[in-house]
């Protein structure tokens, strides 16, 4: 999906990967993240932002919740902190010390973790989906003698939500249950959220506001309309420097930046966005079975849109690039492998660049600086939960 972009926006980005991995550096099903790019990319945005007067909570699970990356925004970048899409990765970023934003953007904090979220990590907000889990962070908030604010998700059946997602409550109920929720003990209504809010338009090629944002504006106007002032609303989704002017247009303060840190939003999947690609996934042949080569797998994400991977072939006198297309013909079962229609040695290099969630796969994260300035060094592999890893 990224392959074009990337060979145009970041071609050292693949000479250092496949250096690496043949000289052993990293193993196969490796994403490799050039730092000196990520960081240029999170410049760009959080400049933009601030230009539009818009916060950012940056979203680390695209790219294994890394907490090097995540301290980076936030210590360089000034981000406002980490959204945390679900209590694992909470756990994680709290336990590198990393300053989380924002807690249940995507999966509420489950009942007896909410008193340690509360008391413990503090976020500046909680997504509440329900009253039963309001209820639970009130009274955590007064075991702990503090004041925690909420963002509530309202929603109408016109909406997009994801399967197995969907959350939320009628947007007829705003009045009711905003009433309920401001009489709860030690917590604060600090606004309103919603998701998606912003995706790609494959006809218009660009990214366009979603009716999620419609319900959300209408939300909030129905909230100011019964005198209540809402200081967060936060439009999650597609957050990157083309999106960040029609978040400020709509009338949202808040974005939440994941694929652009890493230049890979559907937007650029030519190279046309100011975010480069920072990120590629990288294996090797591991078989050939009649006609095809099997490569080694395990980063294979069943929404990635993958077509085509580059091949580097070592021949008698020079190496040759070659683009071959690749294919996963079942995804109900194990990324053991991928098959490459092309018939190639062991051990040759294969380079990819889709669409990835890097924590729900098995691979590994091989994190680089000095590839801006032709001097790559590998400074660290994690997992894809965020855990830094040694390989013999």
């Amino acid at each position: 999906m990224f392959l074009t972009a990337l060979k145009q926006q970041n071609p050292a980005l693949i000479d250092s990967a496949i250096t690496m991995l043949e000289r052993g550096l990293i193993l196969p099903d490796t994403y490799v993240i050039d730092v000196d790019q990520f960081r240029e990319n999170a410049r760009l945005i959080k400049t933009q932002a601030d230009n539009y007067g818009i916060r950012l909570y940056a979203m680390t699970k695209q790219f294994g919740r890394n907490p090097v990356l995540a301290k980076i925004l936030i210590d360089e970048f000034d981000y406002a902190g980490i959204v945390c899409v679900d209590f694992k990765e909470a756990r994680t970023m709290h336990q590198a010390g990393v300053k989380i934003g924002h807690i249940g953007h995507l999966v509420q904090p489950p009942s007896h973790h909410v008193p340690f979220v509360v008391s413990t990590i503090q976020p500046e907000v909680i997504t509440v989906y329900s009253l039963d889990k309001a209820q639970e962070i009130s009274l955590a908030a007064q075991q702990a003698d503090r004041c925690q604010n909420i963002l509530l998700k309202f929603y109408r059946s016109t909406d997009r939500l994801y399967v197995n997602q969907e959350a939320g409550f009628p947007l007829e109920s705003l009045a009711e249950i905003i009433a309920q929720v401001s009489q709860l003990p030690n917590i604060h209504i600090m606004g309103l959220t919603h998701f998606p809010c912003f995706l790609y338009d494959k006809e218009e090629d660009s990214t366009q506001a979603t009716p999620n944002m419609d319900t959300l504006r209408l939300a909030n106007q129905q909230a100011i309309e019964l005198g209540y002032q809402l200081e967060q609303l936060n439009c999650p989704s597609s957050t990157s420097c083309e999106t960040i002017p029609l978040i400020k247009q709509l009338g949202g303060t808040h974005g939440e930046p994941g694929h652009a840190l890493t230049g890979t939003t559907p937007s650029n999947r030519n190279g046309s966005q100011p975010e480069k690609v920072a990120m590629l996934y990288i294996t090797e042949v591991s078989h050939q079975f009649k006609n095809n080569s099997y490569c080694f797998g395990g980063g294979y994400y069943h929404r990635c849109q993958l077509e085509k991977g580059l091949v580097r072939e070592q021949l008698p006198s020079r190496t040759e690039d070659k683009l071959v297309t690749i294919s996963n013909d079942d995804d109900s079962n194990i990324d053991y492998h991928l098959k490459l229609d092309y018939a190639c040695a062991v051990g040759t290099p294969v380079v990819m660049a889709f669409r990835t969630q890097v924590f729900v796969t098995r691979s590994d994260i091989a994190l680089v600086e000095g590839i801006s300035t032709a001097t790559p060094k590998l400074f660290g592999i994690y997992d894809s939960l965020g855990n830094e890893v040694h390989h013999g």
